[in-house]
């Protein structure tokens, strides 16, 4: 490992709204192989594709990209990405893990340099992005994840509550979420040890977890959400909107 930031990418063929998505054709690459291109077009460290399927592995690998095996019991791409950090980097040379997930085709680059801004606070054990919600429609959307937080710098937020309600109320901006996380090294270690938590279970967003543990969660406000794959209709539209 030449640097201290490592990508992992958890992916799995157990997708119920889209089987096989991390192999679905756009613009002649399967899906995992865009998300490793935009992941090493950042230039943070090294990327990896942590799986369960031998069939990712090979896509992977045939793409010139490095892939692992991992169990296939785990229950979240937390767990995954944290057995993949104990085989990729055993004497532990990298101190920030960046968790991007395996179905977001059009992630910019420049978005994922900017998840890591925060831990350049040593308060901050968790960093994420947030983006401000322009659609009336998204507001009540209980599929878009709202983050409410104070501010604490231009473009940067500390994350008090996700939730899938429309939230906070009154008049403001209100910001979507983006699933991706930059944790530290020993607060990775931390979340994944502990149980789930019960505003987790109750909005089913793992993130509540770490704050109900007291851990902190710092987000950068970037321009635009990347698309994330979830029906055929997502597909048909990062298809169109990567079309060679």
């Amino acid at each position: 490992m030449a640097d201290d930031v490592l990508i992992l990418i958890p992916a799995r063929m157990a997708a119920t709204r889209l089987p096989g998505k991390p192999l679905l054709d756009i613009a002649g690459q399967p899906m995992i192989v865009h998300v490793l291109r935009h992941a090493e077009a950042a230039d943070l460290g090294p990327v990896v594709v942590a799986t369960d399927t031998d069939v990712i592995a090979a896509a992977v690998e045939k793409a010139g990209g490095r892939a692992i095996m991992t169990r296939t019991d785990h229950v979240s791409g937390s767990d995954r990405i944290f057995e993949a950090l104990g085989i990729v980097d055993p004497n532990a040379r990298a101190k920030i893990i960046v968790n991007v997930q395996g179905d977001l085709p059009t992630l910019a680059p420049k978005d994922l340099k900017a998840a890591l801004g925060p831990l350049k606070d040593p308060a901050v054990d968790i960093a994420t992005l947030a983006a401000e919600i322009k659609k009336p429609d998204e507001r009540s959307n209980p599929n878009v994840v709202k983050v409410v937080g104070s501010p604490v710098a231009p473009g940067r937020l500390r994350a008090l509550y996700f939730t899938r309600a429309t939230a906070p109320a009154g008049d403001g901006p209100l910001y979507h979420h983006i699933g991706l996380y930059a944790y530290r090294r020993a607060a990775l270690a931390r979340f994944v040890a502990l149980p789930p938590s019960p505003l987790e279970k109750r909005e089913k967003l793992e993130q509540l977890r770490a704050l109900e543990a007291g851990m902190r969660i710092d987000v950068t406000i970037v321009d635009t959400v990347p698309l994330g794959v979830d029906t055929p209709e997502d597909l048909e539209i990062a298809r169109a909107m990567l079309k060679a």
